[in-house]
């Protein structure tokens, strides 16, 4: 068979036929559009959202939403700090924003634990 068709996205049949603007696949009848690269969307962009489901964005500001223990020191993030300027990163585990907390210093948070503000 012609080698450019894919196969069939159910049964995985490597016997697909085109019919119109359709492939169909003899082996399970299954019949779908073959996917347009130019309309597809671009690529798998992570989309990031804080504790209660509000999108963020470099550069918002946030607030915590609940205490905070900075792992190797007796210092605390408390409920309400705002922290402004955030930078989304993919980083350690699931901490996915970079920031820096007045009196605190340079961190990174989990989106879990702010709200946009």
């Amino acid at each position: 068979m012609n080698e450019t068709l894919p196969p069939c996205p159910n049964c995985s049949s490597e016997y697909t036929y085109e019919m119109g603007a359709l492939f169909v696949c003899p082996e399970c009848a299954n019949e779908w559009v073959a996917a347009d690269p130019i309309n597809e969307p671009e690529s798998h962009e992570r989309v990031i959202k804080d504790a209660v489901g509000n999108v963020l964005a470099d550069g918002d500001t946030v607030s915590v939403v609940k205490d905070l223990k900075i792992k190797g020191s007796s210092t605390v993030v408390k409920v309400g700090t705002k922290v402004r300027n955030i930078r989304l990163v993919d980083g350690v585990g699931d901490h996915d924003i970079d920031c820096k907390v007045d009196g605190v210093g340079p961190m990174q948070l989990k989106s879990s634990v702010v709200k946009k503000v």
